[in-house]
């Protein structure tokens, strides 16, 4: 799959303070995925995270306007939901960031995870421990499967 168009984002600015994503996939694996803007608009598939071998490090972490931890990162989405037949798609409409914020001078870039994001449900594993880096970081959503660089059309 390296290199290949698994999918399209569309990214508008709507009313004031309002932006929507639209986005169709296909030929992912089925099931809920991870969906997140990251910071850095580069996708390099042999960027790998060096604790996890991930792909796509070049990336960098999830977008965020506010500092602090998972689920406060400004690039966090709903997650993204794969048919059987590897197809998926969602419209999302938000105020946590702006078309131009995306287009800063480093760009952005879309991301979908392995797994599903746990959307700030912390599992009951971390009760007496607390939460781990994983979820602060990624809401547990595993690796990177692929990545969109946002660019303006």
């Amino acid at each position: 799959m390296k290199g290949e168009t698994l999918g399209e984002l569309v990214v508008e600015e709507m009313a004031p303070g309002r932006t929507r994503l639209t986005f169709t996939v296909k030929g992912l694996t089925p099931g809920y995925h991870g969906f997140h803007v990251h910071t850095k608009g580069i996708c390099d598939a042999s960027s790998k995270d060096p604790a996890t071998g991930s792909p796509f490090f070049s990336a960098g972490p999830h977008f965020s306007l506010r500092p602090g931890d998972h689920p406060s990162h400004s690039g966090d989405l709903p997650d993204l939901l794969v048919g059987r037949d590897g197809e998926g798609g969602t419209i999302v409409m938000t105020d946590r960031f702006t078309v131009a914020q995306l287009l800063d001078r480093d760009g952005s870039a879309i991301v979908v995870h392995a797994l599903a994001d746990n959307q700030a449900n912390v599992p009951e594993r971390y009760a007496e421990e607390g939460v781990d880096e994983t979820t602060r970081a990624t809401g547990d959503s595993g690796g990177r499967v692929a990545c969109g660089v946002i660019t303006r059309r």
